[in-house]
């Protein structure tokens, strides 16, 4: 069994075995015999090699038996191994061949946070979100059927993303079809069963033993020729299974169901691998494992130990912690779930709802608070959206938190669902524009282009806490949908007004008063305009709105000022910059317009600074576009 390790390392630990299991090729050269050896040394790298980059933690621990499994067994990469979300994928990383450069994870060009198909021949699919591995695994199936390949397909998913439709789409299909591919179910939270040990460990080598599919394909041949009597024998065996394991589901859906066994037994893992290699049409394998197994904080708090951040080194003449650290306001999402809590002492029609996400949109005490008015759907956000505009249409008032990237997934619910229906549906849009380290598959790129050309919406973007606040209010009390998008972390710190005052919609505020150039601020960037606005002594408008726009506002600064300037983090195509010049030419107003925002590119990860530079929107890059088109105005 794995050792269990009381804290992480800060000195790289020798790793013998791992030494000489660089790829997965050289980990099927070693004996079986060392595996469990190897197991202890890859979970104590995976330790040390986070702690020197930060990520994602608790669920690669609980994988590092199965990926050794996984890898020994299958001929990857000619056999496909599909990572659901790719949390979990770490190990995987170290075991293919990226060792050496897992300290620059995360970081600019360096590793991503999850798998790249242009990272490794080893990274069959890019992820990021979850529940999509049974269905790009049963896509490689039937390319490998197509191509009379006899490549296997493996998905690894885990039990909080098989909530999500999407996975029960492609269990469906897969059967229908009769993919020959292996599902792995990793549950790590015990949601779907309990019964694990020696008899659930022995009966999934029994049931996957090719002994037991030879006699249960003779039976078949037999019984066939008997009327009823197969289908008789079928029903016999699927209850008999339904009472020692919790397959039946899985079974009626079409797949052969194995388990559950214990994750972290290697032996019996192996040996159930193998034997399941070989067995035709869709197979299901279902292990339990720990997340943060063998590691005991995280063991103890697999919520908190989700992800770490880089340990620092520790200096003997470092002034105290407390005196190094700088004030900040509270995170944004702190003041939504405030709000959230305040608007529902006030309103006892407000009902709170995300798809899975009640830590990292702080809906904690909301749900402590009120716990009748509190839903949590899991990953399922297409049920989410709908969910909540049905509530609507019976009189009560929903507030949806939700990831801007998540809400991608649920767009076609959105504009279905609640807008065409007008409903008054509050959309909470966490982690807008660039989030940092994880990435393009989490950045918030899109949701100003893809929510302002929806009729009726409302829509409105914070500059600090305090606007944050009044704008959910007034998104609250909007009678229609509406959605107020807030960044990742914290703010510049403003005093936030109690009470729950809503603003004037679509009524934007000059916050600086210049001359020639106005900079027109959707969102945070705002204060850097007011930098960049001493400096050029120019206009800064803090617009709160991109839909509906402030049309006289609008109007008086395209008649008082040479050059109009849109901020926005936010894809340039489309955003609240296309608003402005679509006005613009709504009134016939010709005027120069620079559109400053996100490029026309996927930004990948690094830091928030690093990012925001890259995109020209620090301080520097925005000042330096302004002189720019200002250098190419007439004189």
């Amino acid at each position: 069994m794995p050792t269990t390790f009381h804290e992480i390392p800060r000195e790289r630990p020798l790793t013998p075995l791992l030494d000489r299991a660089n790829t997965p090729d050289e980990l099927r050269r070693l004996a079986e015999a060392d595996l469990e050896t190897l197991a202890d040394e890859l979970r104590q790298y995976l330790l040390y090699s986070v702690g020197q980059s930060g990520g994602h933690f608790g669920a690669g621990l609980g994988v590092i038996e199965l990926t050794i499994a996984l890898h020994y067994v299958f001929d990857t990469p000619d056999d496909r191994l599909v990572w659901d979300v790719g949390h979990q994928a770490y190990p995987h990383k170290i075991l293919t061949g990226r060792r050496e450069r897992m300290a620059t994870l995360r970081q600019k060009d360096g590793l991503a946070a999850f798998p790249r198909r242009s990272e490794s021949e080893y990274d069959t699919f890019g992820v990021g979100h979850s529940s999509t591995s049974i269905s790009a695994a049963l896509g490689m199936a039937i390319a490998a059927r197509l191509q009379g390949e006899r490549r296997k397909s493996v998905a690894v998913i885990g039990d909080g993303a098989l909530t999500a439709g999407m996975a029960f789409e492609a269990l469906n299909h897969a059967s229908e079809v009769g993919a020959n591919m292996l599902v792995v179910l990793n549950d790590n939270d015990m949601s779907i069963s309990k019964n694990v040990g020696g008899l659930s460990n022995y009966l999934a080598k029994i049931l996957s033993s090719r002994t037991y599919a030879s006699m249960r394909e003779g039976s078949k041949k037999i019984l066939s020729r008997l009327p009823g009597a197969w289908e008789i024998a079928r029903k016999t065996e699927e209850h008999a299974k339904g009472m020692l394991v919790p397959g039946t589901l899985f079974e009626e859906l079409g797949w052969n169901y194995i388990g559950p066994i214990d994750g972290h037994d290697l032996p019996t893992l192996l040996a159930t691998l193998r034997n399941m290699r070989d067995l035709d049409g869709p197979q299901f394998l279902h292990v339990v494992t720990k997340k943060g197994k063998g590691f005991a904080p995280a063991e103890a708090d697999p919520i908190g130990y989700h992800a770490i951040t880089k340990l620092e080194p520790v200096k003997p003449d470092a002034a105290p912690l407390s005196s190094q650290k700088r004030p900040s306001g509270p995170k944004y999402s702190n003041v939504f779930g405030q709000w959230l809590c305040d608007m529902a002492a006030a309103d006892s029609r407000l009902v709170g709802i995300t798809p899975a996400m009640k830590e990292g949109s702080d809906l904690v005490a909301f749900a402590e608070r009120f716990p009748a008015r509190y839903f949590d759907v899991a990953i399922a956000e297409q049920h989410a959206v709908t969910l909540a505009a049905g509530m609507a249409c019976d009189g009560v008032k929903p507030v949806v938190a939700i990831y801007s990237t998540f809400l991608q997934r649920g767009y076609d619910q959105l504009i279905h669902d609640v807008a065409v229906q007008n409903l008054d549906v509050l959309f909470a849009i966490d982690r807008a524009g660039l989030v940092g380290e994880d990435g393009p598959t989490h950045a918030g790129s899109f949701d100003i282009s893809y929510l302002r050309c929806i009729p009726g919406m409302l829509v409105m973007t914070p500059s600090d806490e305090n606007e944050l606040r009044r704008m959910l209010t007034t998104g609250y009390l909007f009678d229609g949908p509406a959605a107020v998008r807030y960044p990742r972390g914290s703010g510049p710190n403003a005093t936030i007004a109690p009470g729950l005052a809503p603003l004037e919609i679509g009524k934007g505020l000059i916050r600086r008063q210049g001359r020639r150039v106005a900079l027109l601020a959707f969102g945070v960037q705002l204060a850097e305009a007011l930098q960049v606005g001493e400096t050029l002594d120019a206009t800064v408008v803090d617009m709160r709105f991109v839909k509906p726009l402030d049309a006289a506002l609008l109007r008086e600064l395209a008649a008082s000022h040479e050059l109009l300037v849109s901020i926005e983090e936010n894809a340039v195509m489309g955003g609240a910059g296309s608003a402005v010049g679509e006005f613009l030419a709504a009134e016939n107003i010709v005027k120069p317009l620079l559109q400053l925002g996100l490029p026309d590119y996927y930004v990948e990860h690094a830091k928030p600074a690093q990012m925001l530079k890259e995109c020209g929107l620090d301080q520097a890059g925005i000042e330096a576009a302004v002189r720019a088109r200002l250098a190419q105005l007439p004189a």
